[in-house]
C-alpha cells in the first residue's frame, strides 16, 4: 500500500480518545498477516508489535492512536498535495510511516518494537501507555524510544508540561430581569476571564532550547439559555502548558492564584515537562540520517514518561504540527514520504 492510501485509510477510521477500538483491531490483523519476529501482544486497545529481533540496539517506535476532536469532518481527502483531515497530522502521519517500515521489511540493524497506545490524548495518567508499560516493564529498558508526534520533520527533544484543571464558580439563582438580585456565576468568571485573555506567552529557555507558558480556557457550561435565571453555576476548563523549568506543582500554584478565592480549582489531568537530552549516539545518527533541525518539543507528549526512567527519547514526525488539533489539520506527502525515508534509513545503517 501506498503511504498516501494507507494515511488515508487510518484517517477514514474514527479514533477519538475512548473510540478506538476499531483501529486497534483492524491493526492488529493487519500486523498478524505480516512476517514479524513475535505475535502482536495486545492490551486494552493498545498493541506492542515485536518487529525485529536479536538485530542491534533496543529501539521503540511509540505512537498513539486517538486523535483529538476538532470538530473536522471524518472523510479524509487529497488536495494539492496534502492529506486533510482528522488525526491525518497528530497522530496519524506518524503511525503510517511506522506501519510502512514494517511491511517493507527492509534489513533493519535495530532489535525494533512498536508500541501503540490508546488515549493518549488523556495525559500521562489517562493513557493507556502507563498500563502497557507495567503489564511490559521491558520496554523501559530500550536503548531509544523515539515517539511519532508531528514535528515538520524537525528532531524535537523533552516535550513541555500539560496541566488541565476545572474551575468551579458557585452563585445564586434570581429572576435576571431584577437588578442586583442573585449572584451571576457567569459575572464571576469574567474577572478571571480577563486575566486570561490579557495572558502573553512566557519564554522559557532550557539547553538552547525554548518552550512558551500558555494559559488558555477550552470549555465552559452553564445557565439556561433563553430563561430569565440568573446563573448560580458555571463550569470552566483551563489548559496549563509549560515548559521544562516549571515543575507540576508551580503550575498549580498558579492555577489556584488565578481564580483568586473566586471559585474552586479541581485538577483533572497533571502531566510533567520533560528535559532534553541531547546527547545519545542513536540520536546523534537520526539526526544526520535527514539533516534533522532540532527543537524544542512545545506540547507534552510520551517523551516524559520514558525520560523519567532514564531511557533516551525524542520526538519526529512528518505531520504539519501548528495544523494539529484543527479543522484543517494535515501531512503534505513530500513530508510523509521524507520522514518515511529518514527513518528506514537511520534503522538501516545503525552500528551494532
Amino acid at each position: 500500500m501506498q503511504l498516501q492510501e494507507r494515511l488515508l485509510w487510518l484517517c477514514g477510521i474514527p479514533s477519538t480518545t475512548g473510540t478506538e477500538q476499531r483501529l486497534a483491531d483492524e491493526l492488529q490483523a493487519a500486523f498478524t498477516a505480516m512476517r514479524l519476529a513475535e505475535p502482536v501482544r495486545r492490551y486494552g486497545n493498545s498493541l506492542v508489535v515485536p518487529v525485529t529481533r536479536g538485530r542491534g540496539p533496543k529501539v521503540l517506535l511509540v505512537a498513539q492512536l486517538d486523535a483529538a476532536d476538532a470538530g473536522q469532518p471524518y472523510q479524509p481527502r487529497e488536495e494539492s498535495g496534502w492529506i486533510l483531515g482528522s488525526g491525518s497530522a497528530d497522530p496519524k502521519s506518524g503511525l503510517c510511516v511506522a506501519i510502512d517500515l514494517c511491511e517493507r521489511r527492509l534489513p533493519l540493524r535495530a532489535d525494533l518494537t512498536l508500541v501503540l497506545h490508546a488515549r493518549g490524548e488523556a495525559g500521562s495518567e489517562g493513557s493507556e501507555l502507563r498500563f502497557v508499560v507495567h503489564r511490559e516493564p521491558e520496554l523501559m529498558r530500550a536503548d531509544f524510544a523515539l515517539v511519532l508526534k508531528p514535528t515538520d520533520n524537525r528532531l524535537e527533544l523533552g516535550c513541555g508540561g500539560s496541566t488541565h484543571a476545572l474551575l468551579a464558580f458557585a452563585g445564586r439563582s434570581a429572576h435576571s430581569a431584577f437588578p442586583g438580585a442573585g449572584v451571576n456565576a457567569i459575572h464571576k468568571f469574567a474577572r478571571v476571564a480577563e486575566k486570561l485573555a490579557a495572558a502573553e506567552p512566557i519564554a522559557d529557555q532550557v539547553d538552547g532550547l525554548t518552550w512558551f507558558e500558555v494559559l488558555q480556557a477550552t470549555a465552559a457550561q452553564g445557565g439556561k439559555p433563553l430563561q430569565s435565571v440568573v446563573p448560580n453555576e458555571l463550569e470552566v476548563y483551563v489548559h496549563h502548558s509549560f515548559g521544562p523549568s516549571t515543575s507540576l506543582h508551580d503550575s498549580q500554584e498558579k492555577l489556584i492564584a488565578l481564580m483568586d478565592r473566586l471559585g474552586a480549582v479541581r485538577f483533572e489531568s497533571l502531566s510533567a515537562a520533560a528535559l532534553p537530552k541531547r546527547e545519545h549516539p542513536l540520536l546523534c545518527a537520526l539526526q544526520e540520517s535527514g539533516s534533522l533541525n532540532i527543537g524544542a518539543h512545545q506540547p507534552w507528549s510520551e517523551v516524559s514518561r520514558f525520560t523519567a526512567q532514564g531511557v533516551a527519547t525524542a520526538n519526529f514526525g512528518p505531520g504539519a504540527a501548528r495544523s494539529a488539533h484543527s479543522r484543517n489539520e494535515g501531512t503534505e506527502l513530500k513530508s510523509l514520504e521524507a520522514a518515511s525515508a529518514i527513518l528506514a534509513g537511520w534503522l538501516t545503517t545503525l552500528p551494532g
